[in-house]
């Protein structure tokens, strides 16, 4: 049961659902594209840019490892190994490190409200 602070509304877990729909606000848009603009590094790619806006391909790889997750999984995907998280991007045919990336953002989520 989420703890209550005097004079507050308690913290609800966030479903991973949820986060994945939080990330694709800003997927393929003009902000989305300056704020990610700012982030990347000198290969073209940043773990940060990433979480804030996807590019439409990387929000498909995300949806469709969502999609493949059993519900336990999905449930408690704060608490997947490293093994799970690289099986099921491997089973959704996507890039293991941006699942990863998706996964630790996830996780940071969670423990942020909790």
């Amino acid at each position: 049961m989420a703890e209550k602070e005097p004079n507050s509304i308690p913290k609800v877990k966030l479903s991973l659902e949820e986060y994945l729909e939080e990330v694709a606000r800003f997927c393929e848009n003009e902000y989305g594209n300056m704020f990610r603009g700012q982030f990347q590094d000198m290969e073209g790619t940043s773990e940060l840019a990433m979480l804030a806006a996807p590019t439409a391909a990387e929000l498909t790889e995300l949806r469709r490892a969502v999609a493949i997750m059993t519900a336990a999984e999905k449930h408690n995907a704060e608490t997947l190994s490293d093994e799970q998280v690289e099986r099921i991007a491997e089973d959704a045919r996507v890039d293991p490190a941006n699942f990863a990336i998706f996964i630790n953002g996830y996780t940071l989520t969670c423990k942020r409200v909790s």
